[in-house]
């Protein structure tokens, strides 16, 4: 049996903190405290080179459960699909009218967030049904 590691999930994108924070309030996630010495993320920033500064957040699970998400900036902005994205779980165990009405709910949660509604897949003999979504940077994920 092979080990078991823990990972993290890593976002390109063009403001790391814009989009962790957005991330933490999808996923009920939090901002990590700041590195010893300094009383807040912003005072670390600003000890940052300039080039450095803004370059990076994280945001963390409370409960340690799930993955640590890490947003990087790049300066390339995205111009195709992604190859992989994140299915957040709002209907698990749900079928049917229960849970198009809790794929439509949380929607609802996430549009004034800055999120980005998109297809509404409906179930077929195969799947459940599913929301596309995109976030504050147009990353692609799914509303499960």
């Amino acid at each position: 049996m092979g080990t078991v590691r823990q990972f993290q999930v890593t976002f390109d994108c063009r403001e790391p903190e814009r989009v962790a924070r957005f991330w933490c309030e999808v996923l009920g996630y939090v901002v990590p405290p700041a590195p010893e010495g300094f009383a807040s993320w912003t005072d670390y920033d600003r000890s940052l080179p300039p080039d450095q500064q803004g370059a990076a957040f994280a945001a963390s699970d409370p409960t340690g459960v799930g993955p640590r998400l890490f947003f990087q900036r790049v300066p390339e902005g995205k111009v195709v699909k992604n190859r992989l994205h994140l299915d957040v779980r709002v209907g698990t165990g749900m079928v049917g009218a229960e849970r198009l009405a809790a794929l439509e709910a949380e929607c609802a949660r996430l549009l004034p967030l800055g999120a980005t509604r998109g297809l509404l897949l409906i179930a077929d003999e195969h799947n459940e049904s599913c929301l596309n979504m995109q976030d504050v940077e147009g990353n692609e994920f799914c509303l499960d």
